[in-house]
């Protein structure tokens, strides 16, 4: 039916050029990114299996339900291409149902690494030190953001590689390193984010007690008791709203936003 080895590396250039220009292509909420799979995958099962009725089969089977963190995606593809290429000493239904059983089982699992490591984390941290740069005046902001997706696109070959060299193997050997690594980047994120509280957000109240020739600032007394308190009370109010049943990202917007009006116009915040 087939024979191993047949992908060269333009082949496999192109499959990774397409899962990371179009991996969300055609989305929905039945089978969700499998358009991207068989966009990503078809030419080089083309070339795998030459049989009609057999690449018809094999599309189809990738056209079914398959979900994980793009960057991810990159090392399920990577492993399952490796195994339609070296399917030739099985039959192809066995094939099939291994190829299936590798995507399933590692788009899960790979979806809540990637989230952490490759997203929410690094997303947050490099865009928020682009944006502070960026209020400062500096230009190099702009200059950070561009190079950390460069260095995402060469990560994303470099585990592309992986997955097709290492196949299942990467997930079943280097499970407990990819915990480890998660829990330190969860780590590093929740310490840069608090980091970055208190030196981008401003909030504070600007009443003073009088009592006589004594003056006693309320906000001076609050950051003596913990400093930058109110930007952290901020943060935690919107993470509750978030929460919440209904709320979305853009009514937190709009909730911030009233608040921040009628405390300026009011003078109970600063």
């Amino acid at each position: 039916m087939t024979n191993s080895n047949l992908l060269t590396k333009k082949d496999l250039n192109g499959v990774f050029i397409r899962w990371a220009t179009s991996c969300q292509i055609c989305w929905n909420y039945e089978t969700m990114q499998s358009g991207g799979v068989v966009l990503a995958l078809g030419p080089a099962l083309r070339k795998i299996y030459t049989n009609d009725e057999e690449y018809k089969k094999v599309i189809d089977s990738h056209y079914t339900f398959f979900n994980t963190q793009p960057f991810m995606g990159n090392i399920v593809l990577g492993a399952a291409l490796a195994m339609e290429e070296q399917s030739g000493n099985s039959d192809f239904e066995s094939t099939r149902s291994a190829v299936t059983s590798i995507k399933t089982g590692l788009m899960g699992p790979l979806a809540g690494v990637g989230d952490a490591i490759f997203f929410v984390i690094p997303f947050t941290i490099f865009n928020a030190i682009a944006a502070y740069m960026g209020k400062e005046g500096s230009p190099l902001g702009i200059g950070i953001g561009v190079l950390f997706g460069f260095c995402l696109l060469f990560l994303r070959k470099y585990m592309f590689t992986m997955g097709y060299k290492e196949g299942s193997k990467f997930v079943t050997t280097l499970s407990n390193q990819l915990k480890s690594l998660t829990n330190s980047a969860n780590i590093l994120g929740m310490m840069v984010i608090g980091a970055l509280i208190g030196s981008v957000i401003s909030v504070t109240i600007p009443f003073t007690f009088q009592q006589g020739e004594v003056a006693v600032s309320l906000q001076s007394t609050i950051d003596m008791i913990m400093p930058n308190l109110m930007p952290a009370l901020v943060v935690g109010f919107v993470y509750w709203l978030l929460g919440k049943k209904g709320m979305t990202s853009t009514k937190v917007i709009v909730a911030v936003l009233l608040l921040s009006f009628v405390g300026y116009i009011t003078g109970m915040l600063g």
